[in-house]
């Protein structure tokens, strides 16, 4: 009776089982500018790419306008006061330059599971609303090779 029964528990551990989490996507490039409005002219202007309206991220500490090249876009930042998060980058970096790169998961909760099993740590211990409305969480740099990782939930998962 159990051989009769083995495929079919087979077949139910495997409908429990959990699909690993995978890499969608690079989302974004982020760069730390000292003007947002003057970087975004300078990249539409430039490229003749679209720019998407300057906001502030109130919640961030940061002004954004994301770029769009063609499959990915670069996400232009800069400090809204000597408070904000990227205040200190842009202080040792006048100019600005790289900050972090935005790698989209399809399952956030899973990858930071699965990270953290690595021994890999976050800058924070929960994902959190980023700029664009979507659940994202920073990658410790010390961690990955000394860049900023931002994980961002998949567009497409979060129905967007």
């Amino acid at each position: 009776m159990l051989a009769k029964l083995q495929p079919l528990l087979c077949s139910f551990a495997r409908g429990l089982s959990t699909k690993p989490w995978k890499v969608t996507g690079l989302n974004h490039v982020a760069m730390v500018v000292p003007d947002v409005e003057k970087a975004a002219t300078f990249y539409r202007d430039t490229f003749g790419v679209q720019v998407d309206k300057p906001f502030t991220a109130e919640a961030h500490g940061v002004h954004v306008a994301f770029v769009h090249m063609g499959n990915t876009k670069i996400e232009l930042i800069s400090p809204i006061d000597e408070h904000s998060p990227v205040a200190k980058f842009l202080e040792r970096n006048k100019s600005g330059g790289l900050h972090h790169i935005c790698v989209e998961v399809d399952d956030l909760r899973g990858a930071v599971e699965g990270i953290k099993k690595k021994n890999l740590r976050f800058l924070a211990p929960e994902p959190k609303v980023g700029a664009c409305g979507l659940p994202v969480i920073f990658m410790h740099p010390k961690d990955a090779n000394g860049v900023l990782i931002e994980l961002e939930a998949s567009h497409s998962t979060e129905g967007h």
